[in-house]
């Protein structure tokens, strides 16, 4: 009876919300496995708007923020692509590319990537500065059992990791919204400045699960 009560206190502890302000997730190591999946009840979104900071040394392709759906393995993808220096944003696995963005290593980076199933319009914010909208794909909303993930890039719905997609590095402040935010929401996120926080993904109240070698740590990277 002890045992089964002890195993239920885990499960009910695995599902609680965190506040993880002033945190960080560290990918430390190139793999093919380590990741964090993010959980959200919501499975069907007319419009996205995600937000996060990066920070990383890597100059070849890695992911940032990754969606899929058994239908679309990129139904919502945003990845740094090495070969082509360009940041790339992936609606139902059509593609818009934003080309000599200034996305330098070792610098902490804002990212936010924006799309609306009415116009098909996505665009790209890199540290406040917005980008073209381009078209990527239109009609139809994202739906279904949705698995997003940090960390590793799905090839296939919740699997299908390219060591070489990998990310390694710090990552921090991720929000999702099912609606397109407006300019000045993005640079309130960008300033840190008080914003909405995301109705889909909230940093302040994350339910996730570190899959193999992710660390939860302090942000604070200059002495004050």
């Amino acid at each position: 009876m002890r045992l089964l009560l002890f195993l239920g206190m885990l499960t009910a502890c695995g599902a609680i919300t965190k506040d993880l302000s002033g945190k960080m997730f560290t990918f430390p190591l190139e793999t093919n496995t380590a990741h964090v999946k993010l959980k959200t009840t919501k499975q069907d979104f007319n419009a996205v708007t995600v937000c996060q900071r990066s920070f990383t040394d890597l100059q070849r392709s890695h992911l940032l923020f990754s969606l899929a759906t058994p239908t679309f393995a990129n139904d919502f993808l945003v990845l740094w692509d090495g070969s082509d220096k360009e940041l790339e944003i992936y609606t139902k696995d059509k593609t818009a590319v934003f080309p000599k963005v200034d996305y330098k290593q070792n610098t902490w980076h804002s990212v936010c990537a924006t799309w609306d199933s009415v116009s098909g319009l996505v665009q790209l914010w890199l540290d406040g500065q917005p980008s073209v909208r381009k078209f990527t794909s239109s009609g139809s909303n994202i739906r279904g059992s949705l698995i997003i993930m940090l960390g590793q890039e799905q090839d296939s719905h919740g699997g299908g990791f390219d060591i070489k997609q990998s990310f390694v590095g710090m990552m921090s402040d991720v929000h999702m919204w099912d609606y397109v935010l407006s300019a000045c929401e993005i640079q309130n996120y960008v300033d840190e400045r008080n914003f909405t926080p995301g109705n889909v993904l909230n940093w302040r109240a994350l339910d996730y699960q570190i899959v193999e070698k992710v660390l939860v740590e302090n942000k604070a990277m200059v002495c004050t």
